[in-house]
């Protein structure tokens, strides 16, 4: 799982858990609530991404830590009117008032305000359903959108043979030392352009894909990872939809 992942499905989470409310007192999880700012931040921190080391602590300082911790300042590329743009994990930030992380789908996470409508005072845990909540994007107004740059982030291996097939990895002995020395099966992403080359029109679904796995068709761990890996699958998007499946 990306840090980006991480830190937007730990507010998911937390969401979804009535133990977390708001409150601007015991805002670091005290009793289990959290503001908007804390919220968003120990998202992050958890994750492993240390802005609050790096000295975020409310709305009006968590753009230079942010900044610091590899994060980039992605604003003009987003219409903040409608959305669009944004991806999964963008964090929404108002420097003066409030934040959010925008979880995808039209979607923002975040922790707004407690149940007597103030910021303090209010019983531990949400009461109302909307202390800390999922809601429709909507343009706070935010000055400003971060997104996070994943340092070990890797494309898949679909994404590599599309690169593969427009020339980026060269070819013969030179592609096959070049991908393996970025980290990427060489077998695998072989099998993925030979694929798209070849049309084919086997190429079986993500969703059939988990639906065999589900059934044992493609083994364990490690051993499912590596069968799936060298018959050109992406690995990650096959185990997410089992996920789904399961849940």
């Amino acid at each position: 799982m990306s840090k980006t992942e991480n830190a937007t499905a730990w507010m998911e989470r937390m969401a979804a858990d009535n133990s977390h409310g708001y409150d601007q007192i015991f805002r670091w999880g005290q009793k289990g609530d959290y503001d908007c700012s804390a919220a968003v931040i120990s998202a992050w921190q958890q994750a492993g991404v240390k802005v609050r080391d790096a000295g975020a602590t409310y709305t009006g300082n968590m753009l230079a830590a942010f900044l610091k911790c590899g994060f980039v300042d992605v604003t003009n590329s987003i219409t903040l009117s409608t959305g669009a743009g944004l991806k999964r994990g963008d964090v929404l930030l108002n420097t003066s008032h409030h934040t959010a992380i925008y979880c995808g789908n039209g979607r923002e996470v975040e922790a707004s305000i407690n149940e007597k409508g103030t910021a303090t005072g209010g019983t531990p845990g949400d009461q109302t359903g909307r202390e800390f909540l999922i809601r429709s994007y909507r343009n706070y107004p935010w000055n400003h959108v971060l997104r996070y740059n994943e340092p070990d982030a890797k494309k898949s291996v679909g994404e590599i043979a599309n690169e593969v097939l427009a020339g980026k990895w060269g070819n013969g002995s030179d592609r096959r030392s070049r991908l393996e020395a970025a980290g990427y099966d060489y077998s695998a992403v072989q099998s993925a352009v030979n694929a798209k080359l070849s049309g084919s029109s086997t190429r079986k679904t993500y969703d059939q894909l988990a639906r065999e796995v589900i059934a044992g068709k493609w083994g364990t761990g490690s051993d499912r990872k590596k069968r799936l890996t060298a018959a050109g699958y992406d690995y990650n998007a096959v185990q997410s939809r089992v996920n789904e499946l399961l849940r």
